[in-house]
């Protein structure tokens, strides 16, 4: 297949979007369309700004050399570990962002029978870890991706810089939990396949 420039794909524009982790066949339904590029999916609330790092996907897979006496070399490779991880910078601050940063919910805080107009966040010494089903859109122009993870966890957090001249950010990782056999699944609308794709033997 020749060099096509046009094939060069960026990501201008993008949206992160959560929602519960569908339990037992019920709960959240995944989506199965690429979607609008503008929409959430049914169910699922947005995450707002990310910073202008944008997000980044990391599909990993740990592998281990299966050796024998008639080869110096490997005779095959044998995976011992499948992961796909997400992360992103979010910078709204608001209630969904706050919740997943810290790890647990707002309450409000209660002067006898009457509410204060005050929220209270408590951080608990052994937080629980929630589930979560997480989409990640991007486009360029008409051409659209979407990244579905079924299920979810947040596996690691950075640190919040308050400054005078900077934004407060909330910077998560989210790794993707086994889903029947899947770690997520990808959509396009894009014309990659309008040339036919080489098979790898098998």
């Amino acid at each position: 297949m020749a060099n096509d420039a046009k094939k060069i794909r960026f990501a201008p524009n993008g949206s992160l979007y959560i929602a519960p982790a569908p339990t037992g066949g019920a709960g959240t339904t995944l989506p199965i369309a690429v979607g609008d590029g503008l929409t959430a999916p049914v169910g699922y609330k947005g995450l707002g700004y990310v910073d202008a790092g944008g997000v980044t996907l990391t599909p990993s897979i740990e592998t281990q050399p299966v050796e024998a006496w008639q080869s110096a070399v490997p005779i095959l490779y044998n995976v011992t570990k499948a992961s796909f991880s997400v992360k992103a910078t979010l910078q709204e601050t608001n209630e969904i962002t706050t919740e997943l940063f810290w790890g647990a919910e707002w309450v409000p805080v209660m002067a006898g029978a009457v509410a204060t107009g005050e929220y209270r966040l408590n951080l608990s010494s052994t937080p629980t870890l929630k589930e979560m089903s997480l989409v990640v859109d991007w486009n360029q122009g008409a051409i659209r991706y979407r990244c579905v993870i079924p299920r979810a966890m947040i596996s690691d957090r950075g640190a919040i810089q308050l400054t005078r001249t900077e934004n407060g950010k909330y910077e998560l990782t989210i790794e993707a939990l086994d889903f029947n056999g899947n770690l997520g699944y990808v959509l396009t609308n894009d014309d990659i396949l309008s040339e036919g794709v080489a098979t790898l033997p098998g």
